[in-house]
């Protein structure tokens, strides 16, 4: 179960990524801190902003957006100043690219981006 972030745990989280995250995302975040998202693409696991206020949410929290964004830039083929949003669990991932406040897929295997809409309620 998700639960609420707080105004500081996404400002520490677009510190670290060096942008402002979209207001419709910075919105969900505050009211629901993970869970699933909607494309019609199909379904997505929201990656947290890291909450390290107790041990629970610290455990919820572990996959964070900033950690999992990390680990991507690191993938050949990861679009240069991308931010990990989302993923399908099978390796595709929803992004924000640089200079661009639209969501986006990214398909691992071929490397491209497509822009998609996210049902964020």
């Amino acid at each position: 179960m998700a639960f609420p972030a707080s105004e500081e745990c996404i400002q520490i989280a677009e510190t670290a990524l060096g942008r402002r995250l979209p207001q419709e995302l910075r919105e969900r975040l505050r009211i629901n801190n993970g869970g699933d998202v909607s494309t019609t693409e199909g379904d997505w696991i929201l990656n947290p902003v890291r909450d390290a206020s107790d041990r629970k949410r610290s455990a919820r929290t572990a996959n964070d957006m900033v950690k999992e964004t990390q680990e991507a830039r690191g993938w050949r083929s990861f679009p240069t100043g991308g931010i990990a949003v989302a993923s399908n669990g099978a390796g595709d991932l929803l992004i924000l690219q640089a200079g661009s406040e639209n969501m986006f897929l990214w398909n691992h295997e071929t490397g491209t981006t497509s822009p998609v809409s996210v049902d964020w309620s």
